[in-house]
């Protein structure tokens, strides 16, 4: 079985290439040519092959999907920071969403009968119109990154009514581990913990503590996008916990598990807030557990443990 995953140098591509080479699939990477390598997150993975792409390039899409002819395709590369979106909104449209359509059109051309799977993201819920979400729940989209994740969303929805494509989409709640990148909230908080506890940093600043988020463990949920293309037919599917944290329960929770009391080290900065914020999700994951068999296994406690504890051990080493 031969498999190309884009955004393979990211968290998830990078934990989705490890349990692919485990189940001895041949495993593609798309990577863009840059002056400085980013490969670290899979340099341990030998196995994988990588080749040279952008999902702004669709000849360059349709010339890979035309020489590995991949049995399964997975579409987790985008411009994902979703405050940055507000940044570059168009740079962000065009790679997340527009990008989605090109490699959607590279597999229908070049090889159809590869199995699709495309990242969606529970931003695309937006300002939530019911709570919890699952796959019915109506988008709402707040920010360009999410409004480029939709469209991507109805695209695939769309190439596989019209086209009888195998196309999924997995609508991931928020997952974080110690790959996460540093721009991510999540990963700033656990990072600022192991550096003030270690007198490298004295404070943390971060915008709004008030927004909750259904946080998982990534490694667990890239199983449940391969097992979404083992199904008979193709499908959308919320992956998620079922439970909601604020950032604030996130802080207090880092901090705890260091001896430190948050109170102490976070300032309050105005930058950081988004010009228009999501404030809750938390996801239904009913369907997930009942066809693929998946549901999560680590605690939201339990993931703000190894994280830190991951963060202190690196920083460590930098002593």
């Amino acid at each position: 079985m031969k498999v190309l995953i884009t955004g393979i140098t990211g968290q998830d591509g990078s934990y989705l290439a490890e349990l692919l080479v485990s189940k001895g699939y041949e495993v593609y990477g798309l990577v863009r040519r840059n002056s400085t390598s980013n490969t670290q997150r899979i340099d341990h993975l030998p196995q994988v092959k990588l080749v040279y792409g952008d999902l702004q390039d669709s000849h360059a899409l349709s010339q890979i999907i035309r020489a590995i002819k991949p049995d399964e395709v997975y579409n987790l590369a985008a411009q994902s920071h979703v405050r940055v979106s507000f940044d570059i909104p168009e740079y962000t449209s065009d790679a997340t969403g527009i990008g989605a359509l090109r490699l959607l059109e590279a597999v229908r051309h070049e090889h159809p009968k590869a199995k699709f799977y495309q990242a969606s993201s529970s931003e695309m819920y937006g300002k939530v119109l019911a709570v919890p979400q699952d796959e019915k729940t109506p988008f709402n989209p707040r920010s360009p990154y999410a409004c480029a994740k939709v469209f991507a969303h109805h695209t695939v929805r769309l190439y596989r009514d019209a086209y009888k494509m195998f196309a999924c989409n997995g609508i991931l709640f928020n997952h974080e581990s110690p790959r996460r990148g540093d721009n991510f909230v999540t990963k700033k908080i656990t990072k600022a913990v192991a550096r003030i506890k270690l007198g490298k940093q004295k404070d943390l600043m971060l915008g709004n503590l008030e927004a909750k988020r259904d946080w998982g463990y990534a490694p667990e949920y890239v199983e449940a996008m391969w097992r979404m293309l083992q199904q008979p037919e193709p499908d959308d599917y919320v992956i998620s916990t079922g439970e909601t944290h604020s950032v604030q329960e996130f802080v207090e929770e880092a901090f705890a598990s260091v001896g430190l009391n948050w109170k102490n080290h976070v300032k309050i900065d105005a930058q950081f807030y988004r010009p228009e914020e999501v404030d809750c999700l938390i996801g239904d994951y009913t369907k997930a557990k009942q066809k693929l068999g998946w549901q999560p296994k680590t605690t939201f406690k339990q993931l703000v443990k190894i994280m830190v504890e991951a963060d202190l051990e690196e920083e460590k080493l930098l002593l």
